[in-house]
């Protein structure tokens, strides 16, 4: 059974409990450092969970889960304790964005109101930082595919002569999605090391340099899961010293621990490395063999796995493909290249140290390439799978849990683990996200949102509509989705479960737009960066957003700008997924239930991040649209809004008119 939360509490002393209810007090230093603060009954809760759990945690193992409601409070409830009693603390993100947030804003805030000497350092992946080794070589090529690259380059190289810390995120001028950054920042495989002339002023070093001196240290779930599995960007090199582990948003690691917990190998690896063996084979080795000749092959055999698919996109198990498969030949005839190279690489190794790291990197790929043909596909606590995208192909090889190899990431030494989100249980319950992740539930706390949900939001699910299987469903969702954004005066997200159904709705609307007198900004996911679209979308105070998973979580979004989230169906995942239908199958083995054990408890945790877009802060008002019968028809569905916070309900477009005119006058 999960403790209560006096139980979760009692590892704490009285003077850190006193300590505590002073910091969060109305005349306390929190309240007289930040403009509007006032104290919130379930942030002194987590806060104090939080505490104990890290004085626990200095003498044993110590896990909690803490689900806090929208507008909790969460990021001050953990980071305070943290400051006052973690240690070495490692607080980790499920976006770049809140890394930022909380490195920038947050943690310097919280520190100046405690006036506390700590010291906080950032930590990102590599391929956020200029490589002064690479940045030097495509400038002296001095080729580059296009004008803008060349003028993005001449901004990167005055940005690496200034900056401190050597981050893209600095460089404004030039977007992060830039290919050229490609070109001018490191990957693991890539990488020179110690023996790189640069080594000194390496960016990457100087930010592992600053984490292991900080008392907290911000990183990112990628970065975090990358970094245990690889030993490649410093984290590795941080847990051993750090006394608190605090993982905010989550409800994403299980697929992030998953992503980086199995391989993958990508066509573009090869194409990378094909570039770089022809450039450093021409600057090191010129004499020695055909270094364009050799790059155009590797690039050709990698080119010629992509051309074994017709299709554009998609994704299917490896055991699928038949035993002719034009795949199967193209990775044999990618393995005997990467074959041949080893040769050639190995005789010219010792010229130069970075035909050397090209040597390793073939290797590496051809072991990887031999383990997934082979090897890989007799375990049974896996699933291959490939993954095809429009230029480029995937192989993967997924754990069907990471339970198991969690865990023993945890086990080395005594610490605190602080697992929270929005978005943790089913009804309270964390036995699934628990069970995911290899974590015991019984220390586990949700708390509810401050927020009225019954006065400030209403919940509406219409009437008549076909079950979403249905071929009629896109057209009843239309006619029923038309009068509420009506209604609203746009001011909508409309979330989507499939980017089919964002192009489907989106298509309607442009026609819409243009035979009635609407308004209202049509935003479209795909047609420019999320963060551009949100900027816009605040701005324009009436648009409609389209979009699917990017905007289902992560997206703050407060006033009446947003006033309509519309759900298109329940977010079942796809039972086309071979990650998803491999672990099915594993369970109904285990003679459980895939359905009641693991699709619904994913389903209910999605809609939820979904459903919190809606309410952002205690002014807010809105209407929560969710076009799914199931959620009233089925059994689950009782289940399913149960979970949800607890708006008003109703099935009539009257009342949902009625609240909308009644917002206007409020």
């Amino acid at each position: 059974m999960p403790l209560n939360e006096s139980e979760l509490a009692s590892g704490l002393d009285a003077q850190h409990t006193a300590q505590l209810e002073h910091l969060f007090a109305t005349d306390g230093p929190l309240a007289r450092k930040l403009a509007g603060y006032r104290p919130r009954a379930a942030q002194l809760t987590m806060a104090r969970a939080v505490a104990a759990t890290i004085e626990i945690g200095a003498r044993s193992d110590s896990t909690l889960l803490v689900e806090a409601g929208t507008g909790t409070g969460k990021t001050f409830a953990y980071l305070i304790p943290a400051i006052l009693w973690g240690g070495k603390v490692i607080i980790s993100t499920g976006t770049k964005h809140l890394q930022d947030q909380l490195f920038a804003r947050d943690i310097p805030m919280v520190r100046d109101a405690l006036t506390a000497p700590v010291s906080v350092a950032m930590l990102k992946g590599r391929a956020n930082y200029i490589c002064h080794h690479y940045l030097q070589r495509t400038a002296s090529s001095g080729r580059l595919p296009s004008p803008q690259d060349a003028a993005q380059l001449r901004d990167i190289i005055r940005f690496a002569k200034i900056t401190q810390s050597g981050d893209k995120a600095e460089l404004a001028t030039v977007p992060e999605a830039a290919p050229v950054w490609g070109l001018v920042t490191s990957t693991r495989e890539n990488c020179l090391g110690q023996e790189c002339s640069h080594y000194k002023e390496c960016f990457v070093m100087r930010a592992r340099r600053e984490a292991q001196q900080a008392d907290i240290v911000v990183v990112n779930h990628h970065l975090f899961f990358a970094d245990i599995m690889l030993r490649d960007s410093g984290v590795a090199e941080l847990l051993p010293s750090a006394n608190t582990v605090i993982f905010d948003e989550a409800h994403q690691l299980p697929a992030t621990a998953t992503l980086f917990f199995g391989d993958a190998i990508s066509t573009s690896q090869f194409l990378e490395l094909a570039r770089d063996i022809t450039a450093e084979g021409l600057q090191s080795a010129r004499d020695a063999a055909d270094w364009v000749d050799l790059g155009a092959m590797l690039g050709q055999a990698a080119r010629d796995v992509r051309l074994a698919f017709e299709t554009q996109s998609a994704k299917f198990p490896l055991a699928q493909l038949t035993p002719d498969h034009p795949l199967h030949e193209a990775l044999a005839d990618l393995t005997a290249q990467l074959a041949t190279l080893m040769v050639t690489l190995a005789a010219q190794a010792e010229r130069a140290e970075p035909l050397l790291a090209c040597l390793r990197r073939t290797r590496e790929l051809h072991d990887a390439l031999e383990y997934f043909q082979t090897t890989a596909p007799a375990q049974t606590d896996q699933v291959c799978w490939i993954e095809v995208f429009s230029h480029t192909v995937q192989l993967h090889i997924t754990p069907l849990s990471i339970a198991e190899i969690f865990e023993k990431q945890r086990a080395d030494t005594p610490r605190a683990w602080i697992f929270t989100s929005a978005t943790l249980s089913v009804k309270g319950n964390f036995k699934h996200y628990a069970a995911q992740m290899g974590l015991d539930a019984d220390r586990s706390m949700s708390l509810p949102s401050p927020f009225d949900y019954a006065q400030q939001a209403l919940l509406y699910v219409p009437q008549g509509l076909p079950q979403p299987a249905s071929p009629h469903f896109i057209d009843a969702l239309w006619e029923a989705v038309l009068p509420v954004l009506e209604a609203a005066g746009g001011r909508a997200f409309v979330l989507c479960t499939t980017l089919r159904a964002v192009n489907q709705i989106a298509q309607r609307l442009r026609a819409v737009s243009q035979t009635r007198t609407w308004n209202f900004p049509l935003l479209v996911q795909g047609e420019a960066s999320r963060g551009e679209l949100l900027e816009r979308f605040q701005q324009a105070g009436n648009a409609i957003l389209v979009g699917s998973q990017s905007f289902w979580e992560g997206v703050d979004v407060r006033g009446g700008a947003l006033s309509l989230v519309i759900i298109d169906k329940l977010p079942f995942a796809p039972p086309d997924d071979p990650v998803l239908a491999a672990r099915l199958a594993l369970l109904e083995k285990q003679g459980l239930s895939p359905f009641v054990d693991y699709q619904l408890p994913q389903a209910v945790i999605a809609l939820k991040q979904g459903a919190g877009r809606l309410i952002r802060a205690e002014t807010d008002r809105g209407v929560l649209m969710i076009c799914d019968s199931r959620l009233i028809d089925k059994p689950y569905g009782r289940r399913i809004w149960q979970s949800l916070p607890a708006f008003k309900r109703t099935r009539d477009l009257s009342e949902v008119q009625a609240f909308f005119d009644e917002a206007q006058h409020v």
